[in-house]
C-alpha cells in the first residue's frame, strides 16, 4: 500500500493551496485518513481527519474555519483544501490512513498504520 501526496509549495501569507494524497495497492477500502502537520523541531500532529463515509470530521482548533478535508473514495483520494494561510501552517504534511480500525481518537497518531512521504507547505 503506498500514498502518495502532491500539492505543496510555497504560498504567501493569506494564499491557499489544495492538497491531495492519492492511496494505491490497497487489498480493501481505507477506514479514516487523515493529514498531520509537523513544523520544524515539533512534534506530527494531526490538523484534519475523516471517516470512511465523510460524516464526520476533525479539525485542530488552529485551523478551523479556514481548512476542508475530503474523500472520494471511488478513487482513493484524500484532499485538503487550505485558505487563509499563515505562517504558523509551515511544515511538512503527511497523509495517513487507517486500515485496521484502531480504536484511538480520529487525532491520535498511533491510529494510522500507513503514512506517505510528505508533502511540504511553506507560507512566507
Amino acid at each position: 500500500v503506498q500514498l502518495v501526496e502532491s500539492g505543496g509549495g510555497e504560498v504567501q501569507p493569506g494564499g491557499s493551496l489544495t492538497l491531495s494524497c492519492t492511496v494505491s495497492g490497497a487489498p480493501y477500502p481505507v477506514y479514516d485518513m487523515a493529514w498531520f502537520r509537523q513544523a520544524l523541531g515539533k512534534e506530527r500532529q494531526a490538523v484534519a481527519a475523516i471517516r470512511y463515509g465523510g460524516n464526520y470530521k476533525y479539525y485542530d482548533d488552529s485551523v478551523k474555519g479556514r481548512f476542508n478535508i475530503s474523500r472520494d473514495n471511488g478513487k482513493n483520494k484524500l484532499s485538503l483544501q487550505m485558505s487563509g494561510l499563515n505562517s504558523e501552517d509551515t511544515g511538512m504534511y503527511y497523509c495517513a490512513a487507517d486500515f485496521r480500525r484502531r480504536g484511538y481518537g480520529l487525532e491520535d497518531r498511533r491510529k494510522y498504520d500507513v503514512w506517505g512521504q510528505g508533502t511540504q507547505v511553506t507560507v512566507s
